[in-house]
């Protein structure tokens, strides 16, 4: 006979077990709800700076050998003292503008004019006593054509001739030699250009030698510089070189390469080479620092920051904007310029693009994007999201 009283047990243990089934499904359908809610998460829109964010732009992109130096004029003078002399006058200061033959200062020629007039008194003598001798001479060789007087008083009377022909040029020479002294108290500007140095003043004592003044020529400037050995096949005479200037930001100069040193340094095994810079307005001056390169290859092309590119993998990629979320694409590099940071892109991204830059270069693909609107600081920050 069958036991009746373990089938209430039986139907309470089933529904218990029907109860937990229940409850477990529960429990799954609301971790998934709570992983979907967590995956949402994970691609919530990321905020960046627009120091983050860069437009893909056509621009002109350059490379070639770096170059640093100072400035110095093309063409700068130093007059110094030729004569023993005290400084009677200075007739230009630090900053005047002087031509060619421009008398610059005075200094004390009573002797050297009392040695001149000496000098031209002993011409004039000379010269006399010359004419004489030569007037004389050539009366001699007359009498002898005549039988007048002997061979003996001809003779005489060359000598005598050629004597004073001599004292002649003597001195013809100590007259030169007394009159390039006095003109040497008159001291003069070699070249045009502007005074940049005056080492003198009035009662000063100047012996040979001493510096007195320093002229410069701005119209020209020039740069010189040093290049590595293995870079010097792509430097020719004549070659643009674009720098930048200490004191002048956000202005770039240009010249051009005029001379290469035929010699490396033994030290540095770098070669100098040298730059002429046209200055014709006269805003560059001498001893600035500049920076710059020559332009050894140069043309226009779809560049991009160098922090926008991501070289690290097997082919180089970028992170672009699009529709307002990241997108990882390929793209093909071209020149690098490394004087502005930025690099050639030749395929993969077009102009106008959006793309990211530095530490957000590895955002996820998908991931939302918003720009954080620079604004002065009496408005508040605003978040603005890329749409391209």
């Amino acid at each position: 006979m069958m036991d009746t009283t373990f089938a209430p047990r039986r139907a309470a243990t089933g529904a218990a077990m029907l109860f937990a089934v229940a409850l477990t499904l529960a429990a799954c359908k609301k971790s998934g709800d709570e992983a979907k809610a967590a995956g949402a998460d994970d691609i919530a829109a990321v905020t960046v700076g627009p120091e983050n964010v860069a437009v893909v732009s056509m621009k002109k992109i350059e490379t070639g050998p770096e170059m640093s130096g100072s400035l110095e004029p093309d063409r700068e003078a130093t007059i110094r003292a030729e004569v023993n002399g005290a400084v009677l006058q200075t007739l230009a200061d630090q900053g005047t503008r002087v031509a060619a033959g421009a008398v610059l200062a005075r200094l004390d020629d009573t002797g050297f004019r009392d040695a001149y007039l000496s000098a031209r008194s002993g011409m004039t003598s000379a010269q006399s006593g010359a004419d004489l001798a030569r007037r004389e001479a050539d009366r001699a060789e007359k009498l002898l054509a005549a039988g007048a007087i002997a061979e003996r008083d001809a003779e005489n009377a060359r000598r005598a001739n050629v004597a004073a022909q001599s004292q002649l040029a003597d001195a013809k020479a100590r007259l030169t030699q007394a009159e390039k002294q006095l003109e040497k108290t008159t001291v003069k500007a070699p070249i045009s250009g502007i005074v940049s140095v005056r080492n003198v003043s009035a009662g000063d004592l100047a012996s040979p030698g001493t510096a007195l003044f320093t002229i410069v020529d701005p119209s020209s400037m020039r740069l010189e510089g040093s290049v590595p050995t293995d870079q010097m096949s792509a430097v020719r005479l004549g070659m643009p070189v674009t720098f930048t200037v200490q004191g002048y930001p956000g202005r770039d100069f240009t010249g051009r390469v005029t001379r290469i040193n035929p010699v490396a340094d033994p030290t540095t095994r770098q070669v100098r080479i040298l730059a002429s810079i046209p200055n014709a307005g006269g805003t560059l001056v001498g001893g600035l620092f500049a920076e710059g390169r020559v332009s050894s290859e140069s043309h226009s092309g779809l560049v991009v920051p160098i922090t926008a590119v991501d070289q690290k993998g097997f082919a180089p990629t970028a992170t672009r904007v699009k529709n307002g979320k990241a997108e990882k694409v390929s793209v093909r590099l071209g020149l690098e310029d490394p004087a502005t940071e930025t690099i050639e892109v030749l395929s993969g991204l077009a102009q106008g693009d959006t793309v990211l830059t530095g530490g957000v270069l590895g955002t996820t693909p998908g991931t939302p994007i918003r720009v954080r609107k620079t604004t002065d600081q009496a408005s508040a920050q605003v978040l603005q999201p890329v749409v391209r």
